[in-house]
């Protein structure tokens, strides 16, 4: 059985609409809040992996999952391997989980022992 060109077409669209239907919900913010809040904490462990790197930082409240950008933009925010330890002093901003039952949030910004990184220039609101 020959499969046709339109088919394969087909099968091509098809798996293009998936694959960017999975990026567009991994990459998106839609998941986040609109508005940014201060997270203070220590950090009791650090992920530099993919697909994001991420820090557990414990705080008055609990142990808070904070997402940082892709490993090259974190990188280039200059957040690199051995920049923070476990129990260095923390201070992150950014957009928390819409779901109030979950400690997670995207940093856009992290300070860690007084030195700033923003992930996320672009997205840091002032005020």
């Amino acid at each position: 059985m020959r499969i046709s060109l339109i088919q394969k077409s087909i099968a091509a669209a098809a798996l293009a609409a998936i694959f960017a239907t999975g990026a567009a919900a991994h990459h998106g913010w839609s998941w986040a809040e609109a508005e940014q809040m201060e997270l203070k904490g220590t950090i009791q462990q650090i992920s530099m992996g993919g697909p994001h790197p991420s820090l557990y930082v414990a705080a008055a409240d609990g142990v808070w999952r904070v997402e940082l950008g892709n490993p090259r933009q974190t990188e280039r925010s200059g957040f690199v391997e051995g920049s923070a330890r476990n129990g260095d002093a923390i201070v992150a901003l950014g957009n928390r989980s819409q779901d109030a039952s979950e400690k997670r949030m995207k940093a856009v910004r992290i300070t860690v022992s007084g030195k700033r990184y923003d992930i996320y220039p672009e997205r840091i609101q002032t005020n």
